[in-house]
């Protein structure tokens, strides 16, 4: 049976919301715009690939773009994809502000008015995907379409033994993970590697905070689409219940489809949490989705 200690060790690799697997997988840097915005006292960064409707890329947490791997460039063979890298990760150095959801959130509002956008869609991976979560509560006028991948809308939704992990994240943790692939990235490109154990700690510090948003989530106008992994760190069970806050799976949505609500609810099988941002299924379930456009988006 694994030590605890390493068991605490590589499930936080994981489950401090990244994907450590393919991690140094790199989406294609080379037709990449990249640059910083101002933004509530933040100096963010993001990149720009592609052309046509924009697509916000919210990594998961300890990350940065990388974590989506080829899924970067595959969307952006059709979308303006913006990969943001949030507080403190990747290239956005961090600052004193206490790290929340609703800060990020805000943050990603506030790079879509810098850009000159109306709106966009989101899609988000576990970390990111909470706070674009939170952007489509506080900044419904902002979204277009949502895709939220691999997190659950309030904080018991992980498994048990997820939860347990999470809560042991201290700076001793994040000096075990400098052996990671994520460390390795984070050194490789943050403005200042050695804010790496105090990254650690903040994001272990909020996402062990209890949550739980599913009224405000019920509330959400936008066409979002769960996605998650048959193996994931989210049971089904909860997804099924997230669904059910948009209005999906709560009758037959009959031969004509009218029983259908406008989101949708994606397993991908043989599928973690570990490696579903950079999983070419995940390109297949969310495309089509972000591609049919709805009457009512900004």
């Amino acid at each position: 049976m694994m030590a605890r200690r390493d068991f605490i060790t590589s499930a936080v690799a994981g489950v401090a919301l990244s994907t450590s697997a393919r991690v140094s997988s790199q989406a294609d840097a080379g037709s990449a715009k990249g640059g910083y915005a101002s933004v509530n006292g933040l100096r963010l960064y993001y990149e720009i690939h592609g052309n046509g409707e924009p697509l916000i890329l919210l990594h998961g947490g300890l990350g940065s773009v990388e974590m989506f791997g080829p899924n970067v460039s595959a969307f952006a063979a059709t979308r303006k994809v913006v990969a943001v890298e949030l507080q403190g990760h990747g290239h956005t150095a961090n600052i004193s502000r206490p790290m929340s959801f609703e800060a990020m959130a805000d943050d990603i509002a506030a790079l879509i008015k810098e850009l000159g956008l109306a709106g966009a869609d989101v899609l988000g991976y576990s970390l990111g995907a909470a706070v674009a979560l939170r952007f489509a509560i506080q900044h419904s006028n902002l979204v277009r379409k949502l895709v939220i991948v691999s997190t659950p809308c309030k904080h018991n939704g992980w498994y048990t033994e997820v939860r347990a992990a999470m809560a042991q994240i201290s700076p001793a943790v994040a000096e075990q993970m400098k052996q990671s692939p994520l460390y390795q990235t984070y050194a490789r490109i943050a403005p200042r590697p050695e804010d790496w154990v105090s990254l650690v700690t903040r994001v272990g510090e909020l996402i062990r905070k209890d949550y739980d948003w599913s009224s405000a989530v019920a509330a959400i106008k936008s066409p979002t689409l769960l996605v998650f992994g048959d193996a994931d760190a989210v049971p089904p069970s909860h997804a099924a219940e997230f669904f059910a806050l948009l209005g999906g799976g709560r009758r037959d949505g009959g031969w004509d489809g009218a029983g259908m609500s406008q989101s949708r609810l994606a397993i991908l099988p043989g599928t973690t949490h570990y490696v579903i941002s950079s999983a070419p299924p995940l390109l297949a379930a969310a495309l089509p989705f972000l591609e049919l456009r709805s009457s009512g988006a900004p």
